[in-house]
């Protein structure tokens, strides 16, 4: 099921914006304004787009971090040895409910996405572009984007998929746009060989076309005087969720939580619920970069940065993602359809007193689903739970005997659940939703999400520190609480 509507991010820069140029100014660039921007897209040849990809060392920005330049060969080669026909595809489906890099983009500079797409389509002579995406109002700000530039001299269009984790893995998301279902093959075939209808198909996410028409305006010179000179350049994170920022590579991780008014509290999360936690001391001297973060075991993923704060117990976050995991599902193999479940289960008899031999029973679900799954799911999951076990054992040591850690879960780790739950009528009770003055910088993003309750005055300060909270809206205070970039707010029952 497409979401109709979900979270808008806040957007910041680490030095001058590149991607998100203009941005600042408004809050969608048109076709004009666009232009006016970035100014117009050059024509390159075939082998001038390669070297380009090449000399700049552009990678994937969804997560595997594949060259592009070698994506754009073995599509080459594949269309040779058949017709020549070739499909180029925008892969705009954020499953990750931790990331909006690309969401961002999508709705807010659309055009400089299609630009790398059709740049990479011309290079390849392909005869339809195809953007998917998972919410409603991307596919419109897509679609009105294609409205905007007009003819383009081949098939563009913008298709909408359901909403899964699973929906972003490539062989699901072609499937989808081949109008099958939206799910992983199982087999190992590349989309370079056999992707759109069929057709050897060059696919990337949003970022790295985005990323692709950068370059192709500022030349490899240009795109290299910023960032690490292995890895030059600026990429998108979304850090807690809420905040996309774009930066150079080679800033401190700190810095960039610094800026979004968070630090690393209990540890921080890299590359989302397929990623690794870093404890606070890896955290501070962590930089954004590929190399660094190898350093410490993880990988930056899709760019998702996610800080657990002090006040939330990680025990219950991760059980929370955990459940969350199992149940996108793509249901066609062993390791995901019962696998998954039951370590959800052994997971919460854990984290409900169950005995060290429920911590035992968790590792050994964890042995039973690595490299057995037909994709990376189940693969992916687990190491997410495995991280998490050597990050808080303490803390899962101190649940599964029984004496819990005493925190609430604040739902920081968000899932898209938190913003549809409603509470059993029996349950439907008062808390309190409580500002913190000490920390509240008067973002105002908390009466966005939370409108009902949530007034500003006018110096744009919540009206009250302390309101009432009924139940059928204590999953959007969740949400608000997620998305306040000061840690301000908590409930209070």
């Amino acid at each position: 099921m497409a979401a109709v509507n979900g979270p808008r991010p806040a957007i910041g820069c680490v030095g001058p914006p590149r991607v998100l140029a203009g941005l600042d100014e408004v809050p969608r660039l048109d076709r004009v304004t666009h232009l006016a921007v970035h100014g117009s897209l050059p024509r390159l040849r075939p082998e001038e787009l390669l070297a380009l990809a090449e000399d700049i060392d552009l990678r994937g920005r969804g997560g595997a971090g594949f060259p592009f330049a070698r994506k754009l060969k073995s599509v080459t080669r594949a269309a040779e040895s058949r017709d020549g026909r070739t499909a180029v595809v925008v892969n705009g489906s954020e499953g990750e409910p931790s990331c909006l890099k690309d969401t961002a983009l999508l709705l807010h500079s659309p055009h400089l996405v299609l630009d790398g797409a059709l740049l990479a389509a011309a290079a390849l002579n392909a005869e339809e572009v195809v953007v998917g995406v998972t919410r409603t109002d991307v596919e419109q700000s897509v679609q009105d984007a294609i409205y905007e530039r007009g003819p383009v001299g081949l098939k563009l269009r913008v298709t909408l998929l359901p909403e899964r984790f699973v929906t972003g893995e490539s062989s699901a998301h072609v499937s989808g746009l081949s109008n099958g279902p939206a799910l992983p093959s199982g087999r190992s075939i590349r989309t370079s060989d056999r992707g759109l209808g069929g057709l050897p198909t060059l696919l990337s996410n949003t970022e790295t076309y985005a990323q692709l028409a950068l370059a192709a305006r500022v030349g490899a010179l240009g795109y290299r005087s910023v960032g690490l000179p292995t890895e030059p350049g600026t990429l998108l994170l979304t850090v807690a969720g809420a905040t996309v920022m774009e930066t150079p590579t080679g800033v401190p991780l700190s810095y960039i939580l610094e800026l979004c008014g968070l630090g690393p509290g209990q540890g921080v999360l890299i590359g989302g619920y397929h990623g690794k936690w870093l404890d606070p001391y890896s955290a501070k001297a962590a930089e954004i970069s590929r190399e660094s973060l190898v350093s410490y075991g993880a990988v930056l993923g899709a760019g998702a940065v996610l800080p657990l704060p002090e006040d939330t117990c990680p025990v219950g976050e991760v059980v929370r993602v955990a459940r969350w995991m199992a149940g996108e599902s793509a249901g066609q193999c062993g390791p995901c359809v019962l696998g998954l479940p039951a370590l959800a289960d052994a997971l919460e008899q854990a984290a409900h007193g169950g005995g060290m031999a429920a911590l035992d029973a968790v590792r050994t679900r964890l042995r039973s689903v690595l490299g057995r799954g037909a994709c990376s799911h189940p693969d992916g999951t687990s190491r997410f739970v495995e991280s998490a076990l050597t990050m808080f054992p303490d803390d899962f040591d101190d649940h599964a005997l029984g004496s819990g850690c005493g925190r609430p879960v604040l739902g920081t780790l968000p899932l898209p659940a938190d913003e549809t739950a409603v509470a059993p009528a029996a349950e439907q009770t008062t808390e309190r939703l409580l500002v913190d003055w000490t920390r509240c910088q008067g973002h105002g993003l908390c009466m966005d999400v939370l409108p009902e309750i949530i007034q500003l005055g006018a110096d744009g300060y919540p009206e009250k520190a302390s309101m009432d909270l009924p139940g059928r809206l204590r999953p959007k205070a969740l949400r608000a609480i997620r998305r306040c970039p000061a840690l301000a707010l908590r409930i209070q029952d």
